[in-house]
């Protein structure tokens, strides 16, 4: 086989004899090789595929754990910014109940007659202003400190409200146990305690108590919280309610036209327990008044004005 081969630039000509086999042989050749070069081509654009399909779906699934947990996150910002709204809210509550603890401290203050400088319940200075804007959420730190500081009043408050009670019972218990005042609203004192003449006999005796003139019928009251330990008619007080008080006091009113109360009854602080009358040795209308300690007769005057 000649093949011939001319030139453009020098107008040379040339040849070269090829036998048949050996061309096919360069033919084959090259088309192995370009074989190989397609397949080997075609296998790494597989891999690479692969790979850029495996890379996309591991993609694809970090995208989707990572809204997933973005969700998750929201939603524990969520609960937790509601949790501390709650609290907020809750601390709110605290503090309004402290006002009105305040409110009624300082009216049991007032009530009760009290220092206030040892009983301050404004020890809490007053807060106020504009808001300006909506302002921030406060952080759990924060909502802790004011619950401490909440709690820290309530039991500082409950600690006053509790002495101030025990004082204000105490003084009521001694008010209205102890025997003051009269025993009557209206009349005079037609006699007083100690020796006098006596108006039956003449003669120089003691008497035991007070007497209260006024007209007939009138109401005759307790002056202390007591149980009555006596109501019956004597021949000389005549109808006698006796009342015991504590402390061992007992007061007595006698020449009653009538005993409104029994034996056993329990009467409170102007109560009425009778009707003024003149029974008994008595010449008017009037109601003898006794005060006893200990089953000892004293004299009623220091108690008339000491309410």
């Amino acid at each position: 086989m000649n093949i011939i081969l001319l030139s453009r630039f020098n107008h040379k000509k040339g040849s070269i004899d090829m036998c048949v086999p050996g061309a096919a042989a360069w033919v084959l050749a090259v088309f192995l090789l370009l074989c190989v070069v397609l397949a080997y081509g075609g296998y790494r654009f597989g891999q690479e595929q692969a790979l850029k399909g495996r890379e996309s779906a591991e993609i694809t699934s970090l995208i989707a754990q990572l809204e997933q947990e973005r969700r998750l996150v929201a939603d524990a910002r969520a609960d937790a910014r509601a949790n501390l709204e709650a609290l907020a809210m809750r601390i709110a509550a605290l503090q309004a109940h402290v006002m009105r603890l305040d409110a009624v401290g300082q009216r049991l203050v007032s009530l009760g007659k009290l220092d206030k400088d040892e009983f301050d319940f404004r020890d809490e200075p007053s807060v106020g202003g504009i808001t300006l804007d909506a302002g921030r959420p406060q952080e759990v730190s924060e909502l802790a400190a004011d619950m401490q500081r909440v709690d820290q009043m309530l039991d500082d408050r409950e600690k006053k409200l509790l002495m101030l009670e025990d004082l204000l019972v105490n003084r009521q218990l001694i008010k209205e146990t102890r025997p003051s005042g009269r025993p009557v609203a209206k009349g005079w004192i037609s006699s007083l305690y100690g020796y006098r003449t006596d108006p039956f006999t003449g003669r120089k005796a003691l008497h035991k108590g007070m007497d209260f003139a006024g007209k007939k019928g009138a109401p005759v009251a307790a002056v202390a919280a007591g149980m009555v330990i006596r109501s019956n008619h004597d021949a000389g007080y005549g109808n006698v309610v006796e009342v015991r008080h504590t402390n061992g006091y007992t007061t007595r009113y006698a020449h009653n036209t009538e005993n409104l109360v029994q034996v056993g009854d329990m009467v409170t602080k102007g109560q009425q327990i009778a009707l003024l009358g003149s029974t008994g040795r008595s010449n008017g209308p009037h109601v003898h008044f006794e005060v006893r300690r200990n089953g000892r007769i004293i004299d009623p005057r220091g108690y008339l004005a000491s309410e």
